[in-house]
């Protein structure tokens, strides 16, 4: 999906429907029952101080946490890691706040470094006190803040096409409009009522460019449980203020003690390897950084076994296997 196309359509909706409001909300109602209804908790829902966390676990072993990136969910790693991981490691999948079936954090508590705090605290609920821990693309942020943060409760680290570095230039106009309270109250409602499959199919196709979405995958997933209206305001909220939060984490890569693996496709372009990961591979003492050749954004798809390999890598260096 081209954002700033899909900007154009639904600004364009908003004055069409101008006036209809009562009609866009209750045909957005509808579209998210819809994707409730298909797409339930696949694992238990925790309460996490004042918020609610939903997790998926499965195998045993040393403790593994998943950490999915934007618009994801827990269902993004259901697909595939999580089963091939099982057999030797207790996979635990967290829904970031305000994704899937975990319940959004106060606006003003969004942070990576407060998902971090609430995801960390979820997982020491279930036991995981010190887990290795994996975050992709926007989750690699977060599993970035965690490391940083709470040094004391991870085992290892493990980013897939992670964001670490501050970028030049902006945001898509998209998140800028709906990360504000006026497009989050007009413009996001109208994308959850009138957004068409063939933009979510070619929103699919861009991230996982230049290899093509595994057979299966957008059924799998639930697209419709990131199309929900208040899902959509975390979203853009997240994608306006990171800049921010990583230019204030970037410091704090030194300090970094734990095993840390690094994974990156080289022809990504949305978090591109030569801004993020070469320059957090020299961050960080000791990271390995592992390169994949004619690889996009979704390593842990295009090439399950080089991520499992990581993973691996992390915790024979942390001694847990």
């Amino acid at each position: 999906m081209r954002m700033s196309k899909l900007l154009i359509t639904a600004t364009a909706l908003v004055g069409i429907t101008a006036g209809c409001g009562v009609y866009v909300d209750q045909r957005a109602d509808r579209a998210e029952r819809v994707a409730e209804q298909a797409y339930p908790p696949e694992g238990q829902l925790l309460t996490v101080g004042t918020t609610t966390i939903h997790a998926v676990i499965q195998g045993s072993g040393p403790d593994l946490v998943l950490i999915h990136g934007a618009s994801g969910n827990t269902r993004d790693f259901t697909f595939d890691l999580m089963g091939r991981m099982a057999n030797r490691y207790r996979v635990i999948v967290l829904d970031r706040p305000g994704f899937g079936w975990s319940a959004a954090l106060p606006r003003k508590d969004g942070t990576i470094f407060d998902q971090a705090a609430v995801l960390q605290s979820a997982a020491a609920q279930l036991g995981a006190e010190k887990p290795i821990v994996l975050g992709h693309s926007y989750g690699g942020a977060v599993a970035l803040a965690w490391a940083t943060t709470r040094p004391d409760n991870i085992a290892a680290l493990v980013t897939t096409a992670a964001a670490s570095q501050v970028w030049e230039g902006g945001i898509d106009p998209l998140y800028r409009v709906t990360g504000t309270r006026l497009g989050g109250a007009t413009v996001v409602p109208v994308i959850t009522a009138f957004v068409s499959d063939e933009r979510v199919d070619t929103a699919v196709k861009g991230i996982f460019a230049p290899q093509a979405a595994p057979d299966g995958y957008i059924t799998h997933v639930g697209s419709g449980l990131s199309l929900r209206r208040e899902t959509l305001r975390v979203n853009a909220r997240e994608r306006r203020s990171l800049k921010g939060e990583i230019r204030q984490m970037v410091p704090q890569y030194q300090n970094i003690a734990v095993p840390t693996e690094i994974i990156h496709g080289d022809a990504d372009t949305i978090v591109p390897l030569t801004i993020h990961s070469q320059p957090l591979s020299q961050q960080i003492a000791g990271a390995n950084l592992t390169v994949l050749p004619d690889i996009g954004h979704m390593p842990h798809h295009a090439d399950p076994q080089a991520v499992a390999d990581a993973i691996d890598r992390a915790a024979s260096r942390a001694g847990l296997r």
